[in-house]
């Protein structure tokens, strides 16, 4: 029931239920509602309190849910955003403003996506590295202070200098995880993309080209290279391109792009050598190798390992010791530490014995690796002598499952088992040095050889 009260002059501000009243010299008239109920109710002008019984429990934060960030789209990000002449001021506070919402709507946190900023205007300029921030607030913050810079258009240089500067751990990169460049244009770029493109294809970049406000037919002869687009991006294939009208209409774009910026399975020039392969070393501990050079032989093969990216999502090795017997000393997902797996591979104790090579390769065959895509699994194999089995059967049953095979000699062992051992082409899989101190002079092309091997196939 509303009741009718007398005015009040010099009315006192007053707050209730979360509404804050002003202060007033006169008010004419005032109500007060009463309701008969088992819970009061009363709206007055003066302080009150409303009780509640039985209240439902609070909801957590959305907020503080997702400060961890998204888990399932753990990728290192360069977002390169244009800072030109030809965007303005106008358009660049929009791209602001998109950008923000797309680090909104991938859940950047510590466990999730991690960004960082580079402008591309005459020259490029990193704004924030990987790890400058990771807490989403702080992200946001930082996008909403970027001053606009003005000058020429060179998107192939920021390309460049993010490709060449922006993923290393020194500055935040995380070993094993895709690194991923979105690069925004507005129109068309001054300079020429092609050399930035390469070299972001060489260091497992995937870079994504948004096109917003594509050059009309009137000022297509202005355009450089109309095929920059293509040119740009990771893959040919229309995934990692992605157009916008205008900058009026790109927040409909942002839940879209970050669904294919989280699309793991399509990030194609994440999987380069040195994170996707599987490196199996079969490991000659006969007695004619001798401790000395045993450890000569696992500094070697300690080198090899360096050269990737060891992790549970990168690359993975494993190694067997073999006499007349075999041993696996640690399998393929034993360490998914790079420094882990090289301490356990140079711990390996020699065994002293026969050599039963044949035999060997088959145990490898099972016991290291599992079937994957071609030009995944490698098997590295190093000997000093002639095997008193078969070797041919061996070998080629591994290759027919898909393992690729180097064969590296020493001493006394004979060309002809190496060649028999290994892939084709057969010389450019076969090594061989009169000496253990030799060996680590192969390391750069054995390297060179399993990252070949790998772009052939993939």
């Amino acid at each position: 029931m509303v009741h009718k009260q007398p005015g009040r002059y010099q009315y006192v501000a007053s707050s209730s239920n979360g509404i804050q009243s002003r202060a007033l010299s006169s008010w004419s008239s005032s109500f007060d509602l009463t309701k008969a109920a088992s819970v009061p109710l009363e709206l007055t002008s003066t302080n009150t309190t409303v009780k509640q019984e039985n209240k439902a429990p609070k909801k957590p934060s959305v907020k503080k849910a997702l400060t961890g960030g998204n888990k399932d789209c753990q990728i290192d990000i360069a977002m390169v955003i244009d800072s030109s002449n030809n965007i303005g001021q106008r358009r660049f506070n929009l791209q602001k403003n998109f950008v923000t919402k797309l680090a909104a709507m991938l859940k950047v946190g510590p466990t999730g996506p991690h960004m960082g900023l580079v402008q591309a205007s005459g020259s490029p300029k990193t704004e924030f590295s990987l790890s400058n921030y990771t807490q989403p607030k702080e992200l946001l913050f930082a996008i909403k202070e970027l001053a606009f810079l003005g000058g020429d258009t060179n998107t192939g240089k920021a390309i460049m200098h993010a490709s060449e500067n922006f993923f290393t751990q020194e500055k935040g990169g995380r070993r094993g995880h895709p690194k991923v460049m979105v690069v925004l244009v507005d129109g068309w770029p001054s300079d020429n993309l092609d050399q930035g493109a390469l070299l972001a294809k060489e260091s497992g970049i995937n870079v994504f080209m948004v096109s917003v406000a594509k050059p009309s037919p009137e000022e297509l002869s202005m355009v450089q290279d109309r095929n920059f687009m293509k040119k740009a991006v990771c893959r040919d294939n229309g995934f990692f391109n992605y157009s916008i009208s205008s900058w009026f209409t790109t927040t409909k774009h942002v839940k879209p792009l970050a669904q294919r910026l989280c699309m793991l399975d399509g990030l194609l020039c994440s999987k380069t050598c040195y994170n996707s392969v599987n490196i199996g070393f079969l490991i000659d501990g006969s007695s004619s190798v001798g401790v000395d050079s045993f450890r000569q032989v696992l500094e070697f093969l300690a080198g090899i390992a360096r050269s990737f990216e060891i992790s549970d999502i990168g690359a993975h090795i494993g190694a067997v010791q073999f006499t007349y017997e075999q041993r696996l000393e640690f399998g393929m997902t034993d360490y998914f530490n790079k420094d882990d797996a090289i301490k356990a591979l140079k711990n390996i104790y020699y065994m002293n014995g026969g050599t039963a090579t044949g035999e060997a390769i088959t145990y490898a065959t099972k016991r290291l690796f599992r079937r994957t895509g071609p030009g995944r699994n490698f098997l590295i194999i190093v000997t000093d002598g002639q095997s008193y089995d078969d070797v041919v059967t061996p070998a080629l049953n591994a290759q027919k499952e898909g393992i690729i095979i180097y064969s590296v000699g020493v001493a006394w062992a004979p060309r002809h088992d190496l060649e028999s051992m290994a892939s084709d082409p057969k010389d450019s899989h076969t090594l061989f040095t009169r000496d253990f101190s030799g060996l680590t002079d192969f390391i750069p092309a054995l390297v060179r050889g399993i990252c070949r091997d790998f772009a052939e196939n993939n």
